[in-house]
């Protein structure tokens, strides 16, 4: 059903993957983990009203390939620098900055009467940074329904996992306590549950959140769910397997 959208994940995670390996660094755990959901949101969601910030700053490979796909282009660099002719709406990298820039932006279209939604992606570890609970607190007292966050909940953060360093808990009813809407956390690497939701119309009047449940590094069965790689060079043996896994050589 999503066989062209399937496609493009894979060729997405190839294109970051040797980007990596030719840059000499790499924010692999984290950048693929949200692939899907940024392949969902250019071919399918979004449209030109609507803007886009990437939060979790480190994982901005695949969002520029994408943009260069589009026709933009973005700088390749491992932490966004604000460019809004190339599709780079703020400066992001230090956690916890995309969803209060992204309040702003969601607020001052309401005051002026602007269409279009303001998408914000946040990793889960930003979870744990106050700016973000200010920020939520802000756009449910003003009704930002034109506001759609997203939170990449792959469970792990830096070099350890969400539990060890500092539990969430259930993100969800922490959301709605906050006056958002969330509904259950959808399968973030399935485009049968993503495109719906990313599509439904905010009816609610308050904002909305969505919690993508995903694997870090997914795509590289050797990689996944491994804290290291969410800051490592790609080299050695792990070169030939990443690029095996992702059918780049066979």
């Amino acid at each position: 059903m999503h066989d062209e959208l399937t496609r493009k994940a894979k060729e997405l995670r190839k294109g970051t993957f040797q980007a990596f390996v030719e840059k000499g660094e790499a924010h692999l755990g984290g950048s693929f983990s949200m692939i899907e959901a940024l392949i969902a949101l250019f071919e399918k969601a979004m449209n030109k009203n609507d803007k886009f910030i990437l939060s979790k700053g480190h994982a901005s490979f695949p969002l520029c390939l994408l943009l260069r796909e589009k026709g933009f282009n973005p700088k390749l660099t491992t932490h966004l620098e604000i460019d809004p002719a190339n599709g780079i709406h703020c400066t992001t990298g230090s956690l916890g900055h995309g969803l209060p820039i992204a309040t702003g932006m969601a607020y001052a279209r309401k005051r002026l009467g602007k269409k279009g939604r303001v998408i914000v992606m946040i990793s889960d570890g930003e979870c744990q940074e106050g700016t973000t609970w200010e920020s939520l607190l802000i756009a449910a007292k003003h009704k930002l329904d034109n506001l759609l966050l997203l939170i990449d909940y792959n469970k792990i953060q830096a070099l350890e996992t969400l539990d060890e360093v500092l539990p969430l808990d259930d993100l969800r009813k922490k959301f709605t306590a906050f006056n958002w809407q969330c509904d259950k956390p959808i399968d973030g690497h399935s485009y049968e549950q993503i495109i719906p939701a990313f599509d439904a119309v905010n009816k609610t009047g308050i904002p909305r959140a969505i919690i993508l449940n995903t694997i870090k590094g997914k795509g590289i069965p050797e990689f996944e769910n491994d804290p290291v790689w969410h800051a490592r060079k790609i080299k050695g043996p792990e070169l030939e397997t990443g690029q095996k896994a992702l059918g780049i050589i066979s």
